[in-house]
C-alpha cells in the first residue's frame, strides 16, 4: 500500500460491516515494548503484560516484550455510529482473512468509497474531501500521531543512533529538533533517532547538529558538570547514521532554529 490510502475497519464475520478506518502511513515491524511506547491502548489492550499475553495466545507459544509484531500505522482514524456502519460489498471475498483491496475506478470500489465519504462528512461537520494525495507528498504535508512520528524517525535511522552508532533499540528514542511545544511538527525531517542520554542533552541545549550534519558539544558541558569525555570525543564528527531518502533527512530549517535556540555556544 502507499502512503494516504484509505484503510477502513471490518468486523469480523458474521458482522459483516465495515465501521470506521483511517489512512495508511507505513507498515513496519516492532518488538512488543516499543509499540506500547508509541501507541499504548491504541493496540487495543491495556497494558503491555496483556499486549504480550494476546500475542502468546494467538501464536500459541510463550512470548516477551521483545516479541516482533507487525503494524499498520495509521492517520486521523475515524469510527463510526452503528447506525452509519457500511455493509460490505457484494462481491467481498468470504474466504478473505487479511484484508482486500478496493479499485475506486471500478463501481464497487467507487461506491464503497462514495459511503465512506457520506459518512465523514456527518461525523466531522465542516470536512472537505479533497483529492488524495499518496506516497511522501501525503507524508509530507498529513498531521502525524506522537507514535507514528516515533516509529517513522526510527525505521528511517536504521534503528541505529545517529550520532553514536547505537544499535540497542530500548536505548534510543525519537527526538524532535524543532520541540513539539514550539510547533515543530511530528514530521521525519524535523527527527533524530538518538541515545537516550544524548537525547536530553540534545533537548537541554549541551549538544548539536549543526546545518551541515555535524555533531556539536556546548563547553558548558565541562564547565557546569566537570565531565563529557564521551561526548566530547564525537564532537565534530558527522552524523555516523542518516535516513537513505532525502525527504527524511534533518531539515536545515529545523536544525538552524536548533542551533539558535536551544544549544548553549
Amino acid at each position: 500500500m502507499e502512503a494516504g490510502w484509505p484503510f477502513l475497519f471490518k468486523l469480523h464475520s458474521p458482522r459483516n460491516y465495515i465501521v470506521g478506518g483511517g489512512f495508511f502511513v507505513r507498515f513496519t515491524v516492532l518488538p512488543c515494548f516499543l509499540a506500547w511506547d508509541a501507541f499504548g491502548e491504541k493496540n487495543g489492550v491495556s497494558n503491555m503484560t496483556e499486549l504480550v499475553e494476546r500475542i502468546a495466545r494467538y501464536r500459541k507459544s510463550p512470548q516477551t516484550s521483545g516479541a516482533q509484531i507487525g503494524c499498520n500505522i495509521l492517520t486521523d482514524p475515524f469510527f463510526l455510529d452503528e447506525d452509519q456502519w457500511i455493509p460490505i460489498p457484494d462481491d467481498w471475498p468470504r474466504s478473505v482473512q487479511r484484508g482486500f483491496t478496493y479499485d475506486t475506478n471500478q463501481a464497487s470500489g467507487q461506491n464503497l468509497w462514495k459511503a465512506v465519504e457520506e459518512r465523514l462528512v456527518v461525523k466531522r461537520p465542516g470536512i472537505r474531501v479533497e483529492k488524495p494525495r499518496f506516497g511522501a507528498d501525503y507524508l509530507a504535508k498529513t498531521r502525524l500521531g506522537q507514535g507514528a512520528f516515533r516509529t517513522l524517525v526510527t525505521d528511517a535511522y536504521h534503528r541505529r543512533c545517529a550520532v553514536a552508532g547505537e544499535r540497542s533499540l530500548p536505548a534510543l528514542e525519537a527526538a524532535h529538533i524543532k520541540a513539539h511545544a514550539e510547533e515543530g511538527p511530528n514530521q521525519t525531517q524535523n527527527g533524530l533517532l538518538l541515545r537516550a542520554d544524548i537525547h536530553r542533552l540534545f533537548d537541554e541545549g549541551y549538544v548539536t547538529v549543526n546545518p551541515n550534519l555535524y555533531f556539536e558539544v556546548s563547553p558548558k558541558l565541562r564547565q557546569e558538570f566537570e565531565n563529557g569525555r564521551a561526548y566530547y570525543a564525537l564532537a565534530g564528527e558527522e552524523l555516523k547514521n542518516i535516513p537513505d531518502l532525502l525527504a527524511d533527512r534533518p531539515s536545515r530549517e529545523f536544525l538552524e532554529w536548533h542551533n539558535t535556540e536551544v544549544f548553549i555556544p
